[in-house]
Order: structure tokens, then C-alpha cells, then sequence
């Protein structure tokens, strides 16, 4: 989006205004932890019962990466608890947990006009913004910069007072005190947690508070695979059980339950349906109608699923998605759209003048999220107020549409938090949130609205499809001098900030995003190349289909464009894959430790012919992977028998849980380079069960080896690195394996 000097005036006195009311008005936001029988609450992160349980408030989504194990290790480790007793439970929505650094990320989908004055988590218009909309969303892999220094802080504090307590009953300085495994010790002295816990909340920590020397940390040499854990997941024994309860595990007296069906995708209504056929259906209650969908509610989910498959509503409907008219669209835009620069370094002209030496096609067909939970929300309205029992990523923006969607101010709207069984971002959306308030009011009682599968690949947006041409100028020898990107989508990142911060439908999101550049729908487009000069550039389309978020976001097909056309380079170059990249790494050491030590864990090969390995690498916020897979293909279609990857995400805080979100992502997205997609057809996907998605089963999974870099460079998150290079490195290595070169995801979709 071009942006106006007009823009930029109204935008800085805006922005201007905006920053001195924050700087100005009083902001008072009350503690949001209520204590239980036998509690105190300190803060707004501990709780401690008279018995020594720590409890620690988790502000997060767990949606099985394990924030509900980081953060209380973080707070046991800076106070000194037993993890024996450390507890935890979900936070409420408050400002006391706004996300400043995502807040900041995102600011050009809160305030579009002049995003730059909302960049700085430290600043104050960000920072007004985050708190007064009690921002406290899960994404991007946020969550250790958002909360470790809060949470630290809290319990550095906690940790002095229970000293200062001990001091004054043994008469020395507090600062002779120590905290160790739930205690507080001095010499042969010492007084659990819970005994000084009353005469702690009486006294007053300094301020600022008196941190450790040093944060929680793990290596990877001292916890080896195997290796009894210092700090296991908290969630493990309630997961292995069968105790831990997801969103769709609620259960209130008088419940009943909703199943819904929505209309094609497109600008689509509710157009008729008869109720008269459903009558002989046992158990059925009521249905509900909204301008998009129509809802059975029973006494049981199976009685309205049956109900609605009887009825089957009909909707009127224009602009249907269809997977022709889009790669139409793209292929149309790619070759004559208007593009935006979104990165320029170098001499632009020289680009533009001098013929390529490679120019390539790559392609990204949509991607379903595939969560093995289907969206589920449990709403009860009485007495004009409404309570939610959810898994959302965005909890604040949730609550407010469903109170509007209730019919209540949104001060009588209570979300109580539940984890999920998995998210990859699909529940930063919240429709069956507002659905379901919407029928719990026309019901009269608490209900349950579970959608389908069907339905989730009906209405839950898939990851954007791309176009994309990468073109390289090349030196003798092969080195790059030259690198153009020319990406063909829509403003997918913009249309979903339109739905979540302006409360849009999917339709109106579209039409406002209409022609934008994206930079955040172009993230890791850059590669990480020393390349003197580069063009990137976003041709924004708009076609019939909403889009969403999704694991990995725009680097699962950004590092797939660039570390498959990196390949080939070498490959035209006559150059081997691994010394080719390293070359051009020379500002980037971290990035090549990564490179050669998966190369060892991997026996690379150099890329040799018929061998079936192949490499990619990739970078992700302060994160850096290298992958090496070795593939082929066979009578089922593709076989990845092992991985071997290396990263360094800085400071690690627990490696268990690091191996595994590098683990899951490596398989997730083996799921998206071999599946997870569907084409369109009347505004129906022709894929509608989860089995038919193509995703890898146990017996697919490959050997994985997973290895760290020691770094004490600041954490990074995991949970998307293995998602983005996985598919590059298969790609490659099934180049390898058969000589063919295999330019779209999902590999194999395409004629060869």
C-alpha cells in the first residue's frame, strides 16, 4: 500500500495525540489473580498456598508447544521452587499480559495507516494499544520475548520478599538469605515457602527487583536424549492419562449441543431449508439460523450432524472460490500485475537491465491446517452474562465479538481459556466463537457448537496460494550478483488482521485489503545470501478465497521458493549444494555452524547424483535451521527415510521441549510438502476428510536427528523452523534421488 504524505501528517499527529494521552492519562488496571482457600496472590503471575505450592498464571495458548512448561520453569528457576509443587493455570484476559513484542510486529494490522509509529514494544502508543485491548495473543513465537522478563521479574520479587520474611525472623540481612528447592535458607536454618508466605505479601520488595545473575538455560551436551529431565512438562501425566481437557471436553448442566453447516465460499447467504424433514430425528431441539449458516442444536452432537445432513440447506451465493479461476488469477498477475517492492538493496537498475541467467516458476497450492481438534466452543448466557470455554489465540478479540454477538456489553463477557490439541494458528480466528453465542442466546441454554470436519475445511481459511518467478544474474563461477523475486498473491496477512482487529466478514476483509502489499504475507522472501543486488516484490491479487495464518506462515513457501532455487543455481553453476551456500554466509557464522553440523549428523554426501539427499537452510526471526533429508520415491509416492537437522535458537530454556517443536515442525511440514491441501470447486473443497489430506502416518515418519548450537544469544522460537525448511530439502533431495525437479507445493501435485 502506497502511502501518501497526507497519510504520513495525519498519521504522526494522530499517532502524536495518541502517544501523549497514553504518556498523560492515568492507567490503573486491577490484579487479575484471585486467591484461592489457603492462597495469596502476589502478583500478577504467582500464587502461593500456605502448604508451598507455587502457582504461576500462563497468559498463553498451550496448543501443545509447551508454554505451560516454559513459563512456570522460567518463574521456578528465578525463585528457587521445588518443581514438585509448581502448578499452573491459564490467565485471565487482562492488560496486565499484554504482548508488547507482537503487538509491535503486527502493527501495521492495528494501525495501518502509519504502522511505523506502533513498531516499538517499549513505545508508548504500542504499548497504550496492547493494554487497553488487553492484547495478549499467541503467535508468531512470541511468548518467551513477551513474558520471560515479567515473569522473571515477579518471581525475583517473590523470591526477596519470602527472604526478607526469613531475615527479619532470624535478624540478619535478607541479602544473606538463600532460596532453594522451596526453601529459604540461611546456614543450618531454613523455612519452606509456605510458612513465610502471610508474613511475605505483608512487606514491599525493592524495586527494580533483584534478578539472579542468569536466566533458566539447558544445553544440549548436558541433556542429551534420554537423559532424566530436570524440568518435565507439566502437562505430560494429565496427557498420557487422559485427564487433560481440550475445548471440546466441557461439559455444563443442562447443556445441548450445535453442529452448523455454512454456505459455499464466496459472497454466500442462507437460502432455504425445512425444518418438517428433520421431525422424525430424535433428540433434536431447535435450529438456528444466521445470515451464513444454518445450526442444529440436540440433545447430542450426532442428533443435530444427522438433522442438518437431512435438511441440507441451500444458500445463494456469487464469486465461488474455484481453484482454476484462482491459478488463472495468479498466473494473470505473476505475468502483467502490478507489483510493490517490498525489499530493494543494491542497484535496482542493474536488475532490471541485464538479462538473467535463471529464471524459474515456483508454486504454492492452498494449505488446511489439519488440527486433529475440529472448532469447538461452549457458550452459557444468563442473567445478561455471557461465559465462554474456548481455545483461542486471541482471547480479547474473541470475547468482544462474541458479548456483541451475545447481545451483551462486553463487561459481562467471562472467556475462560482451554488449551488446544494443536493450532498452527487456526484459532487466532474465532467465527464458532460468535456462532456459538449467537445460538446459545436463541436457545435460551449453555451449548456446545462442534463443527465437522467438513465444515472445517469449509470455513476455516487455508493457507494463501502463490505464484511465484525467482530469477537470478549470475558471475562466472556461478556467484550471484543479481536476485529477483516476484511473488503473485493476496494481502493474506492484511485480510486477517481485518478480521481480527476490525471485526470484518472474510468478503469485506478482502475488499478492503484489495491491491496492498504485503510485507508480512512476504516474510523470509530475503534470503539470507550475501547478494550485492535484489529485488522483492509483491503482486497482490484478489481472489474468492478468504485466507489465513498458518504454521510457518509465509516462510513455509518462501524458504521453499528460495532454498529450491538456491539449488538449482548450484546445480547450473556445476557446484556442489553445501560449499555453494556457505560461500555466500560469510556475514552469517551462525547460520554456517548450523550448515556443517548437520552435514556431519547427516554423512552429507555433496550432493551427489542418484544419492537422494538434499539440503536447505533458513532463518526465522533470530532463529537459524539447517535440513538435511534424505528421500526417493516409491509405489506410494515419496519416502523420507531420514532428517537430520541442526539449529540454533540462542538461549535455550528447556531442550525438551525445544527437540520436540523442531521435531513436530519437521513432520508438520513433511504434512505440507506431501499434503495438507485441496483444490476448490464451486466454493467447496474436494477434499473433506482429514484422511484424504495425504498427511504422514507413524509408519511414514522418518529417522530424525535433531542437535543445538550452544548460543547465548536471545531465545528464539522453534516451533516454525522445521516447518520451512523441511519441504526445500526434500524437494532437493528428490532431485537427487530421481533428477526431477519438483517446483510446487505440495510436491507431486503438478504434471511432470
Amino acid at each position: 500500500m502506497e502511502v501518501t504524505r497526507r497519510q504520513i501528517v495525519i498519521g504522526a499527529l494522530a499517532g502524536g495525540g495518541l502517544a501523549l494521552g497514553y504518556m498523560l492519562r492515568p492507567r490503573k488496571y486491577p490484579l487479575p489473580l484471585s486467591a484461592g482457600r489457603n492462597e495469596i496472590a502476589f502478583d500478577a503471575w504467582i500464587k502461593l498456598d500456605r502448604d508451598g505450592v507455587v502457582t504461576v498464571a500462563v497468559p498463553q495458548l498451550e496448543m501443545g508447544q509447551g508454554i505451560t512448561t516454559l513459563i512456570p520453569q522460567i518463574v521456578a528457576v528465578e525463585l528457587g521452587a521445588d518443581w514438585r509443587q509448581v502448578a499452573v493455570e491459564p490467565a485471565p484476559v487482562s492488560a496486565h499480559y499484554a504482548n508488547l513484542p507482537l503487538a509491535a510486529r503486527w502493527s501495521q494490522l492495528w494501525m495501518p495507516v502509519f504502522p511505523v509509529l506502533g513498531s516499538s514494544p517499549t513505545g508508548p502508543i504500542t504499548g497504550g494499544w496492547a493494554k487497553d485491548h488487553r492484547f495478549m495473543a499467541t503467535a508468531d513465537g512470541m511468548s518467551l520475548a513477551a513474558y520471560e522478563g515479567p515473569a522473571r521479574a515477579a518471581a525475583a520479587s517473590v523470591r526477596v520478599l519470602l527472604a526478607m520474611a526469613a531475615a527479619k525472623r532470624w535478624g540478619i540481612e535478607w541479602e544473606a538469605c538463600e532460596a532453594s528447592n522451596g526453601f529459604i535458607v540461611h546456614g543450618s536454618k531454613r523455612l519452606t515457602f509456605g510458612e513465610l508466605a502471610d508474613e511475605a505479601a505483608a512487606l514491599r520488595p525493592p524495586d527494580p527487583p533483584v534478578l539472579r545473575p542468569a536466566p533458566a538455560k539447558e544445553r544440549a551436551i548436558d541433556v542429551p536424549a534420554g537423559a532424566q529431565l530436570k524440568f518435565p512438562r507439566l502437562d505430560l501425566p494429565s496427557k498420557v492419562d487422559g485427564s487433560f481437557l481440550f475445548a471440546g471436553d466441557v461439559r455444563l448442566p443442562g447443556m445441548v449441543h450445535a453442529a452448523i453447516r455454512h454456505g459455499p465460499i464466496g459472497e454466500t447467504e442462507l437460502a432455504a431449508f425445512d425444518k418438517a424433514k428433520a421431525e422424525g430425528i430424535s433428540g433434536l431441539i431447535s435450529l438456528v439460523k444466521g445470515k451464513r449458516w444454518l445450526a442444529a442444536v440436540a440433545d447430542d452432537w450426532w442428533a443435530a450432524e444427522r438433522a442438518l445432513a437431512t435438511i441440507a440447506p441451500t444458500f445463494r451465493s456469487e464469486k465461488r472460490a474455484d481453484s482454476a479461476r484462482i491459478e488463472a488469477q495468479l498466473e494473470e498477475a505473476l505475468l502483467h500485475g502490478e507489483a510493490e517492492t517490498i525489499h530493494e538493496s543494491g542497484d535496482s537498475d542493474d536488475i532490471a537491465r541485464k538479462p538473467f541467467a535463471l529464471a524459474l516458476r515456483y508454486d504454492a497450492a492452498p494449505a488446511l491446517h489439519a488440527t486433529l481438534e475440529t472448532a469447538s466452543a461452549t457458550a452459557r448466557l444468563t442473567g445478561g452474562k455471557l461465559e465462554l470455554w474456548l481455545a483461542t489465540q486471541a482471547p480479547e478479540s474473541a470475547r468482544r465479538a462474541a458479548a456483541e454477538s451475545a447481545g451483551v456489553d462486553e463487561r459481562n463477557a467471562v472467556l475462560y481459556p482451554m488449551p488446544a490439541g494443536g493450532s498452527f494458528d487456526r484459532r487466532l480466528e474465532h467465527d464458532h466463537a460468535i456462532e456459538a453465542a449467537a445460538i446459545a442466546r436463541a436457545v435460551g441454554r449453555p451449548v456446545q457448537l462442534t463443527w465437522s470436519r467438513w465444515q472445517e475445511h469449509v470455513a476455516g481459511w487455508p493457507r494463501t496460494p502463490v505464484a511465484a518467478v525467482m530469477a537470478a544474474k549470475l558471475a562466472s563461477g556461478g556467484a550471484i550478483t543479481g536476485w529477483k523475486a516476484r511473488l503473485a498473491m493476496p494481502a493474506s496477512a492484511h485480510e486477517f488482521g481485518r478480521r481480527l482487529f476490525g471485526g470484518l466478514n472474510p468478503g469485506n476483509a478482502m475488499a478492503a485489503s484489495k491491491g496492498e502489499g504485503d510485507s508480512l504475507a512476504m516474510e523470509g522472501a530475503v534470503p539470507p545470501y550475501a547478494i550485492a543486488d535484489m529485488a522483492i516484490e509483491h503482486v497482490p491479487v484478489s481472489i474468492a478465497l478468504p485466507t489465513a495464518r498458518l504454521r510457518g506462515n509465509a516462510h513455509g513457501y518462501t524458504a521453499f521458493f528460495n532454498e529450491c532455487f538456491i539449488d538449482e543455481l548450484a546445480h547450473h553453476a556445476g557446484r556442489e549444494p553445501l560449499s555453494y551456500r556457505i560461500a555466500m554466509l560469510g556475514h552469517e557464522p551462525r547460520l554456517v555452524a548450523c550448515l556443517l553440523r548437520a552435514a556431519t549428523l547427516a554423512n552429507w554426501d555433496a550432493g551427489a547424483d542418484a544419492s537422494g539427499q538434499g539440503l536447505a537452510c533458513h532463518i526465522i526471526g533470530g532463529g537459524r535451521i539447517a535440513v538435511i533429508a534424505t528421500a526417493r520415491r516409491d509405489e506410494t509416492g515419496v519416502r523420507v527415510d531420514q532428517i537430520a537437522a541442526v539449529a540454533d535458537i540462542g538461549r535455550i530454556v528447556n531442550l525438551d521441549i525445544a527437540r520436540q517443536q523442531i521435531e513436530g515442525g519437521l513432520v508438520f511440514g513433511i504434512g505440507l510438502a506431501l499434503g495438507s491441501s485441496t483444490n476448490y470447486a464451486n466454493g467447496l473443497p474436494e477434499v473433506g476428510r482429514i484422511g484424504a489430506l495425504g498427511l504422514p502416518l507413524l509408519g511414514d515418519c522418518p529417522e530424525i536427528e535433531v542437535d543445538f548450537i550452544d548460543s547465548d544469544a536471545q531465545p528464539a522460537d522453534p516451533g516454525e523452523l522445521g516447518v520451512a525448511a523441511v519441504a526445500p530439502a526434500i524437494a532437493n533431495a528428490l532431485f537427487s534421488a530421481t533428477g526431477l525437479r519438483f517446483r510446487k507445493l505440495p510436491l507431486l501435485s503438478e504434471e511432470i
